[in-house]
């Protein structure tokens, strides 16, 4: 006779009970709950970093000024007695597609013509290091106003050297004023540059851009420090709040011929 070889589970009725037991299973509880909390708290505290980060990310990559083009301006006392240099830059600036909103007053612009570098702020806006707001100028003036107000010899300080002023070009949704210069993506505006030379301040021209000069012989322009001579190597660099710089090397022309307007870039 074959022996019984099927297996046989072996059961127990017996169990834990009592006040200790149940401590135990109330402390599992908590401890499980606290971690649970934590976990959670934790993860919402990643989430959000990681949310201001790609928000950060996505404006450092997204928000950047566009040189479309820089033109050079040249003093004047007239039509054919001009300065042999530089002496105003207009620079046309866009923004990148899909852009973050730019605030051209927190804007940084660095020019240098290998000799003199200057760092410019937005025309009435405060900076320790130039002492406040803009001499001789106000935001209700018209681009005339205050053009004379960044290259005329008035004032004690040097705004040529220190300040530039901008002009809306393109603004469809009115972002951009005097006093809020705030750039949308499809905005254009004028960046202009004072670049004044010591030619130009010695030979007392009275005329930069229409009739942006003194009257009655006075010497009417400020020196910026910067020399834009023929063959200068000129480098800009537009550094905003918030987004990637614009840089804009260039080699001026050989010559400027006879004309007042000369297109530098690109």
């Amino acid at each position: 006779m074959k022996a019984n070889n099927r297996p046989r589970s072996l059961r127990s009725d017996n169990a834990q009970i009592g006040i200790g037991t149940l401590i135990i299973f109330i402390a599992m509880v908590l401890v499980a709950a606290v971690a649970a909390a934590v976990l959670i708290q934790t993860s919402g505290v990643l989430q959000q970093n990681a949310q201001a980060t790609g928000k950060q990310a996505t404006q450092e990559t997204s928000s950047n000024l566009q040189v479309k083009e820089i033109e050079g301006i040249r003093a004047r006392t007239s039509p054919t007695n001009m300065s042999s240099t530089v002496d105003l830059l207009r620079i046309n600036v866009g923004l990148n597609a899909a852009s973050e909103p730019v605030d051209i007053g927190q804007v940084i612009i660095t020019i240098t013509d290998g000799t003199t570098t200057n760092e410019l702020v937005y025309a009435n806006e405060e900076k320790a290091s130039v002492g406040g707001s803009m001499p001789e100028y106000n935001t209700s003036q018209d681009l005339t106003g205050r053009l004379r107000a960044l290259t005329l010899r008035e004032g004690t300080e040097s705004n040529a050297g220190n300040f530039f002023v901008a002009e809306r070009v393109r603004d469809e949704d009115g972002s951009f004023t005097q006093r809020t210069p705030t750039m949308n993506s499809g905005d254009l505006i004028d960046i202009y540059i004072a670049t004044t030379s010591t030619t130009a301040t010695a030979h007392d021209y009275l005329y930069l851009v229409d009739s942006t000069g003194g009257e009655g012989g006075a010497a009417p322009l400020k020196y910026s420090g910067l020399n834009l001579y023929p063959r200068t190597e000129v480098k800009i660099v537009l550094t905003p709040e918030a987004g990637a710089t614009a840089t804009v090397d260039m080699i001026l022309p050989s010559t400027y011929g006879s004309v007042e307007n000369i297109r530098l870039f690109p």
